[in-house]
């Protein structure tokens, strides 16, 4: 079955007598039983909710996985996924991740003894060669928050599996639409389901997805027992959100292109950061493992000044942290999602006051333009 197809009915419920086109809210925190030892399936939404029980089952099937948990947030469920280590442990992790991930491997992790070392994952032997013996897995997004560095997933996973590692992908930014780590190697998937999976920036949602059953035990023990999960009512939102998946990404990515060139053009920009340009270094391994670039880009203007002044003058573009949704927002990562991120790290990166990042959506792609030709103006 087609993705696009999967999109609209990955959530059907095939044992449905209703003739319901959508699949239902269960809006309850218990079931009740018939008998001792007999029931309907479901014992607490906790555990398991049968509108949340069709969204894991869209999403793992989109991702070629063998599960899904749907969380609260995306952090929750890196939060939930960092139980699987134990002190002592050491992960090597993109040196570019999304800030809240920074934080959390900086704050929550080494707290408890778990340590998190930043590796440019886009070099396979430097990630070799930083592997030691308590080395337990290697976390990486591709691309990148907010730098768009693109990792060679099967090339990475080859490495993991020599070592014994498990291989984490982050794959927010594209979704199973246009990437399924998966199939390439990867032994879990975390998402930010806020973003394109949801789509219309009014809920919150994260979710793992399992390559294999043995994970699935794993995690679904640490999930029913951290309790971070799903409610019924955004779950559905969420089951909504995907079913114009396909459309939205297909929409937002072919103006996400048209801007990234203009914006190349311009005399104000000094950089785009986007791997749909055949001047990304990453271009060649982006075109190989995915169906398309996606609709989020970064650029750097000549200024700091011309930066703030762009923030403060744009009209449709809404000035805003996030991504994903129907609406166009422009971050300011240095002092917005890579805050916590340290200065020095920062611009190492190229995280600096002149860059900001785009998450183009589904406004008339002329009508983005003219709104970013006046604020650079």
């Amino acid at each position: 079955m087609k993705e696009e197809t999967l999109c609209v009915h990955g959530s059907d419920d095939p044992g449905d007598c209703t003739g319901s086109i959508t699949v239902p809210i269960y809006q309850t925190a218990t079931f009740a039983h018939s008998t001792v030892g007999q029931g309907g399936g479901y014992c607490y939404s906790r555990v398991q909710n049968p509108t949340r029980e069709h969204l894991e089952r869209a999403v793992a099937r989109l991702e070629q996985g063998d599960d899904a948990m749907a969380f609260s947030s995306g952090m929750a469920a890196i939060a939930a996924l960092m139980e699987l280590f134990r002190p002592r442990d050491h992960l090597l992790v993109s040196d570019d991740l999304y800030g809240g991930s920074v934080r959390l491997f900086a704050d929550i992790s080494r707290k408890n003894g778990v340590e998190c070392e930043g590796v440019d994952t886009t070099d396979p032997a430097e990630v070799e060669r930083r592997i030691r013996p308590e080395t337990r897995a290697v976390f990486l997004e591709t691309p990148t928050n907010p730098m768009m560095q693109v990792t060679d997933i099967a090339a990475i996973a080859a490495i993991a599996r020599a070592h014994g590692l498990l291989l984490i992908v982050d794959n927010t930014l594209l979704t199973p639409y246009l990437q399924k780590p998966i199939p390439l190697g990867a032994d879990i998937v975390v998402h930010s389901g806020t973003k394109y999976l949801g789509g219309h920036n009014d809920t919150l949602a994260g979710f793992l997805v399992t390559a294999r059953p043995e994970l699935t035990e794993r995690l679904r023990r640490i999930y029913i027992t951290t309790g971070a999960c799903l409610s019924p009512f955004d779950s559905w939102l969420l089951i909504r959100g995907i079913k114009t998946l396909a459309v939205r990404m297909d929409r937002a990515q072919e103006s996400a292109l048209l801007l990234a060139e203009w914006l190349s053009a311009r005399p104000e920009i000094e950089r785009v950061y986007y791997a749909g340009l055949p001047g990304h270094p990453g271009y060649a391994v982006s075109r190989r493992q995915t169906t398309g670039a996606g609709a989020l880009f970064s650029f750097s203007v000549d200024t700091e000044e011309r930066a703030v002044r762009l923030l403060e003058r744009v009209k449709l573009i809404r000035f805003a942290e996030s991504l994903g949704g129907t609406e166009t927002l422009v971050t300011y990562p240095c002092s917005q999602t890579h805050a916590d991120v340290p200065r020095e790290q920062q611009e190492r990166l190229g995280i600096t006051k002149r860059l900001l990042r785009l998450s183009v959506g589904l406004e008339a792609a002329n009508d983005l333009k003219e709104d970013l030709a006046q604020a650079l103006a």
